[in-house]
């Protein structure tokens, strides 16, 4: 998750089950959301705990500035004993929730979490801001209206939410009148779900805003709540306490994206007729091309330091996805099984069970086969017939050869510029395919394909 900046507070820490027990320490987040707590001393310092097995699964403290937070599975990185002086510790947390103390056994649930995602406002595009120049242009008007939440049900029970935060300027405004407008998401649920059920659903809404800006975006500012845990704020009336989420999430760049509507995929006024519908069809491509989603964003997030890297992420995710959504296979399942069992008759019986191991996937088609039908729909793309021929024997050679290391194909792999150029032409065919799981028609992918000048590039159209 990003951090405008570091965060970094003092205060004691003690065991949920041993709050006698009270430890110095410095609470550490970093951007991206990794955790480190360094203790002075120890959560238990007897001898016998030399060489035994710490339960750290939660730890809570109370720090400067934030008040409450309890850490979550914890682990000692670095265990020093102090033997009558002074040693410092330290201890990788996963999660922090900032704002509440829980008890050693108490579950974690919340009803909502809300959180901000890079490029969210420019995605949405959404303000309620108005200017009105005079006609000598030396006078304006600057209005604000509030924008209304919008809501959409998604599959597994929860809400999504597109909120709009603003603040006005101050009084007396003599210098400078400031408004600010920025777009939030939310997730909700009717009945009290552990963190991570949010999470799961919250970084699968991330990835598709990765997607529709075409670029590695990350969340920030999350923020949780739980009818079960309230403040006061005037007699009689009680509010959620807003309780801040810290974890490492994922996608992360260490750059800040560069945020680009002329570059995007689409924009959430393409899709806002039938938004619902697009979002929760991403949500069962989740889960029915899990793997092959996962391959094309390790390819484009800059997980992979190296060309090759990307390349092989991206012809496995084509394979996989093909695999998953097609079960074309070489001849009849039937027909297949009886050339099977008629060559195990054939065989020696000691044989046998190696020749069965051999033939287990004997029916499938090769990688080349299945590059070309994901080709197919929109070959016309891709070049002409020698043009298509030839990126399938660059994608089948090159995979092969990274894979293997034969010598025999070693001149047949695609390698530096040529190699990113492939990268270029195989990373928009899965975008493609990608929009066409969203449920965009061929028209409105076709419309896409005319109009984005970043998928026109990959494909060597300009």
């Amino acid at each position: 998750m990003r951090l405008k900046e570091d965060y970094k507070r003092s205060g004691y820490f003690w065991l949920p089950d041993n709050e006698d027990k009270k430890i110095p320490g410095t609470l550490t987040i970093s951007d991206g959301g990794e955790i480190e707590l360094e203790v002075v001393g120890l959560f238990d310092e007897r001898i016998e705990a030399l060489n035994g097995r710490d339960d750290l699964s939660r730890i809570v403290g109370h720090v400067e500035k934030d008040g409450l937070v309890t850490l979550e599975d914890c682990f000692y990185k670095k265990k020093n004993f102090a033997f009558g002086g002074i040693a410092k510790s330290f201890v990788h947390v996963n999660k922090v929730l900032s704002g509440v103390a829980y008890d050693k056994d108490e579950k974690v649930t919340f009803h909502t979490v809300t959180f901000s995602v890079e490029g969210l406002n420019e995605w949405v595009g959404i303000s309620g801001i108005g200017v009105v120049y005079g006609g000598d242009y030396r006078t304006a008007t600057i209005s604000y209206t509030p924008q209304d939440e919008i809501i959409y049900n998604l599959i597994g029970g929860f809400k999504l939410h597109i909120l709009f935060g603003y603040t006005l300027p101050g009084i007396p405004a003599t210098t400078e009148a400031k408004i600010t407008h920025k777009t939030y998401l939310k997730l909700s649920s009717e009945e009290a779900r552990g963190l991570p059920d949010f999470i799961h659903t919250l970084h699968q809404i991330t990835y598709l805003l990765c997607f529709a800006v075409d670029a590695t975006v990350t969340i920030s500012e999350v923020l949780a709540t739980s009818n079960e845990i309230l403040m006061e704020v005037a007699e009689g009336k009680s509010i959620p306490v807003k309780i801040k989420v810290f974890y490492p999430s994922q996608p992360f760049s260490e750059d800040l994206p560069k945020i680009d509507i002329h570059r995007m995929l689409f924009r959430f006024s393409h899709i806002r007729g039938n938004a619902e519908e697009i979002f929760n069809n991403w949500l069962n491509a989740y889960s029915e091309i899990r793997p092959s989603i996962g391959l094309y964003f390790s390819a484009v997030t800059g997980a992979h330091k190296y060309l090759d890297g990307k390349f092989l992420a991206l012809a496995q995710g084509l394979e996989t996805y093909h695999r998953r959504t097609s079960s074309e296979t070489l001849m009849e399942r039937s027909k297949f099984r009886a050339i099977v069992a008629k060559l195990l008759w054939m065989c020696p019986k000691e044989s046998r069970k190696w020749l069965k191991g051999r033939l287990q996937h004997g029916n499938e088609i090769n990688l080349g086969r299945r590059i070309k039908m994901i080709i197919e729909p929109y070959k016309s793309y891709v070049g002409n017939s020698n043009q298509r021929n030839k990126i399938i024997r660059g994608v089948v050679n090159t995979r092969n050869y990274l894979t293997h290391y034969s010598k025999e194909l070693e001149e047949e792999t695609v390698k530096g510029a040529d190699l990113w150029v492939l990268c270029q032409k195989m990373e928009a065919i899965f975008q493609l395919h990608l929009l066409q799981q969203l449920g965009f028609t061929k028209d409105e992918i076709q419309a896409i394909l005319t109009s984005n000048h970043k998928l026109k590039q990959k494909f060597g159209e300009i």
